[in-house]
């Protein structure tokens, strides 16, 4: 058996990026440093303990802009909540990848990524 270990995220911004998932969804920023690499390294946990690594680019490295469109790598992560309608309502003025919710057959997912 497997258990998720950790989520690793790229981003021009990778503290802006860290802040706004603190923000919406509770994470906790746990370490904010620069690798031998060159990059910025933000370390979060989320609320439920999972932890999310956010790092920019490596040194000479060039990120392209993000959009909402298909992209090799992550797709998307989803999330379960008890009340989808409440939170697109507390989400509504965010910026989404995808532009906002998406309900699924049998459970609600709330697909979300923020663009910096």
């Amino acid at each position: 058996m497997y258990n998720l270990n950790h989520i690793h995220l790229k981003s021009n911004d990778p503290r802006k990026t860290a802040e706004w998932w603190v923000e919406n969804f509770g994470f906790e920023i746990v370490d904010d440093s620069t690798r031998h690499t060159g990059d910025r390294f933000v370390k979060c946990r989320s609320a439920n303990g999972i932890p999310v690594n956010i790092s920019g680019p490596l040194d000479g490295q060039t990120l392209p802009e993000s959009d909402s469109g298909s992209n090799l790598g992550l797709e998307h992560f989803g999330f379960d909540v008890d009340d989808i309608d409440a939170e697109i309502e507390r989400l509504g003025g965010r910026r989404t990848a995808r532009g906002g919710p998406e309900r699924t057959a049998g459970w609600h997912a709330f697909l979300l990524g923020e663009r910096t």
